[in-house]
């Protein structure tokens, strides 16, 4: 195998604009967005009450999320498939090889993630934000908002590390997606696929665009905290 050719076909296909793979590119991006979009709102409700409340059994709470992080994404899609295949109690829902299969075992995976980082952000802010709104009496929506914007670095990098563990894992998505072509074959289960018979232009054009992504992604939140420390100055 040649790299410098293989990367040569790789740019040749990203900038050819070819079908096929940028197809696979806009799987894994709604399938993941998708993910993301349903868990956050949740994920930071419950983080902030594990940061805020004062209820029996909070830190048992935290600890299973904590735990949930490093259970491996290939035994949620195994536990995915036995629920959704005809077989299991989830079976009727005929949801087993679909997107949203696929969009369901990523919620299982970003959802620990963003509440665990999610905390420790909320648990590290000056709590006399939220004590200020609520004494000038703003409803406990603003004051959250209010909370919200000065944690909102903190937050940010937990949804940006939410996102590109779901968008680059491939053991759920191999299991409840099936790599279906056109249909559920995203960005990690299609390099698999194409590595696997030898086959690399395609599998480096995706890899080149999860790490575009993963650039563009840490070079927005930095100049975001840039900007933001230069005002505070």
């Amino acid at each position: 195998m040649d790299i410098w050719q293989t990367t040569h076909q790789a740019i040749q296909l990203l900038m050819s604009g070819d079908t096929a793979l940028w197809g696979i590119v806009g799987v894994s991006f709604s399938v993941s967005l998708l993910a993301i979009g349903i868990v956050l709102l949740p994920a930071m409700l419950i983080s902030f009450a594990l940061a805020y409340g004062r209820f029996p059994g909070r830190w048992l709470i935290l600890s299973l999320f904590n735990t949930c992080q490093s259970i491996p994404t290939v035994v949620i899609g195994l536990l995915l498939y036995m629920l959704l295949s005809r077989a299991g109690p989830l079976g009727d829902w005929k949801m087993l090889f679909t997107q949203q299969a696929m969009i369901l075992g990523q919620m299982l995976i970003c959802l620990p993630i963003l509440v665990s980082m999610m905390h420790a952000a909320f648990q590290n802010s000056d709590k006399r934000a939220w004590e200020t709104a609520l004494t000038l009496g703003a409803s406990l929506p603003r004051a959250f908002m209010s909370l919200m914007w000065e944690s909102r670095f903190p937050l940010l990098a937990a949804v940006i590390a939410a996102f590109s563990r779901v968008i680059t894992e491939v053991g759920c998505s191999m299991m409840v997606g099936g790599n279906i072509l056109n249909s559920t074959r995203n960005i990690p289960t299609a390099i698999a696929l194409e590595s696997s018979k030898g086959a690399f232009a395609q599998g480096v054009a995706l890899g080149m665009v999860l790490l575009i992504l993963a650039l563009g992604l840490n070079f927005f939140l930095s100049v975001a905290r840039g900007k933001a420390h230069l005002r505070t100055n």
